[in-house]
């Protein structure tokens, strides 16, 4: 089993300013590829620019991986007929099956991956899969059950448009299977020396409890704090416990971290706030080495899956998390913490905020921000999940015994990276059967026809196999020295990718010598090529007539 990784290095790295889950997340996979996918003679990539391609071979060797690195970009495109199946770190596969199509639907598989699916560009990519050739022997892989469940109402909404607008009852669909991100968790693994020291350079005493939120610090468009800090200092009254609360992540700009800082002083006094920049990876692992109870109430459109809980769950802490999107599948409610029940509207009450987004009145953040505001927690049931694990050591071991078990056994990248070569191994043998099936193909990009098909219209005379051709020059040396001069012309030159090969023209010249300088169909000319490059030939005299070797009738 072979696959080819579409590498662009900003998907697959968190060396940016501005850190993204994605981008954590194509890290995180690329190295677990790395570390756990079968060996192969060679290791594919489909590249944009070839300097990809020699970062990918530095990540490679620094994985300890002796394989040989094979690139293709666009102009070879063909190449990827080899691993027989590509992965794409996003959902946007439709652009690459209409790319395929020059070789056939059934050239090889497309396998993509959902992140955010709330922006314009992720939903415009997953609703326009219906109007791609994508093929049943293609994927996108879902996060997790909520975000499937979101992928087919938006591809059902696109279906129902087809049907209204044109009639159209076939519709072809990629497989949509639902595998979760994966982690490392080995990393999130920290002795209790580096638990005390951690805690340490925090100021935390051994009476203190540390709750940690780590990820993008942004109330619009991951967690809005608000239910946290009120149900914090709630719980730290009635237990009367020492409270830490370590936001462990970073801020877009000084509004939203202002923000932060006012909402918390206002409705958590009794808590000490403390900040680290998530983006630091000393930072990171103090925040991870110095917790008790993790916490992450995701109420975004934004968030897909949610990786930090399972992290927590690594690293043996007891998790609080909202009953939203993938953290519904992740954590197991009352064993390796709590899942805080959620409340949203009724369908159909935010056409609005579709609109004024879609007609750029709103940005993509406000559409986010508002969508996010109409979300509540069960403060209640929040405010005892803390009480219960602030009251009770065993219990947060327990919890936290738990979680980092379910972690190791079922998400961590040694388990996942299998089941992500299962599901391309599946997908080859969905092709190779349809091949075998004989499935009928089309090769036409209906966007970007063949010049020599849309516009057959614009010439006098289609030059095809009964055009009767002239040669102008008396002997085949002279014509032929007389192509060897154009063909140094810079206004020729540049199109030496349509030249046919010298052999050829000799070949073809020689046949209309022996004419007497009468004309000769075109088809007697290239039928001395060899079939596989006759229509090529037959393009190319074209050209030979335009340099004036040849007249037309």
């Amino acid at each position: 089993m072979t696959v080819g990784i579409y590498y662009v290095p900003e998907a697959y790295s968190t060396d940016a300013p501005k850190l993204m889950g994605r981008n954590a997340a194509g890290e995180s996979f690329l190295k677990g590829f790395l570390k756990y996918s079968r060996k192969n003679d060679d290791l594919w990539i489909q590249v944009e620019r070839e300097e990809h391609a020699r970062d990918f071979e530095k990540k490679v060797a620094s994985n300890g991986r002796k394989e040989n690195v094979r690139a293709f970009t666009n102009a070879s495109l063909g190449n990827a007929k080899t691993p027989g199946v590509v992965y794409f770190p996003g959902p946007g596969i439709g652009q690459h099956a209409t790319m395929r199509r020059f070789y056939g639907d059934s050239a090889w598989s497309l396998c993509g991956i959902t992140h955010t699916t709330s922006s314009a560009t992720a939903m415009d990519a997953i609703s326009d899969l219906l109007t791609a050739p994508v093929q049943p022997w293609d994927a996108v892989i879902c996060t997790s059950n909520a975000v499937k469940k979101n992928v087919e109402q938006l591809l059902e909404s696109k279906a129902d448009y087809l049907l209204e607008r044109l009639g159209a009852t076939k519709i072809v669909m990629p497989n949509l299977p639902v595998v979760p991100l994966g982690i490392h968790a080995e990393e999130f693994s920290f002795p209790p020396a580096k638990r005390q020291t951690a805690r340490i350079e925090l100021g935390a005493t051994d009476d203190s409890l540390v709750v940690l939120y780590t990820g993008r610090l942004s109330f619009h468009a991951k967690a809005h704090p608000l239910a946290m800090y009120q149900a914090l200092e709630l719980a730290s009254k009635q237990t009367n416990k020492s409270i830490i609360l370590l936001e462990c992540g970073w801020h877009a700009n000084d509004y939203i971290k202002n923000a932060f800082a006012e909402a918390a002083s206002i409705t958590c006094p009794s808590v000490r706030v403390i900040n680290l920049d998530g983006r630091v990876a000393t930072e990171r692992a103090n925040a991870w080495a110095s917790a008790d109870v993790f916490c992450s109430l995701s109420d975004n459109i934004q968030e897909t899956f949610g990786i930090v809980p399972l992290e927590a769950m690594a690293a043996g802490l007891p998790v609080i998390v909202s009953d939203w999107d993938g953290y519904k599948d992740t954590v197991r409610d009352g064993v390796d913490g709590y899942r805080i029940p959620t409340i949203g509207p009724k369908p159909g009450l935010g056409g609005d905020l579709a609109q004024n987004h879609a007609l750029g009145i709103d940005t993509y953040d406000m559409y986010c921000g508002y969508s996010s505001s109409l979300i509540a927690m069960h403060s209640q049931k929040l405010t005892q999940a803390f009480i219960n694990l602030f009251t009770s050591a065993e219990l947060r071991q327990a919890m936290g015994a738990a979680g980092k078990e379910r972690a190791r056994l079922n998400y961590d990248w040694r388990v996942i990276i299998p089941r992500y070569e299962d599901l391309w191994q599946s997908l080859s043998e969905l092709r190779i059967r349809a091949k075998s099936e004989g499935l009928k193909e089309s090769r036409v990009w209906p966007a970007r026809l063949d010049p020599t098909i849309s516009f057959s219209h614009y010439p006098t005379t289609v030059l095809g196999l009964d055009t009767l051709l002239t040669m102008t020059h008396p002997t085949v040396s002279e014509a032929i020295g007389k192509i060897n001069q154009y063909k140094n012309l810079s206004m020729i030159a540049f199109a030496s990718l349509i030249f046919p090969t010298q052999e050829e023209i000799q070949n073809m010249l020689e046949v209309a010598a022996l004419s007497g300088g009468d004309p000769v169909k075109a088809e007697s000319l290239i039928a001395v090529i060899t079939e596989p490059r006759r229509a090529f030939a037959l393009r190319g005299l074209a050209w030979l007539t335009k340099l004036g070797i040849f007249h037309f009738s």
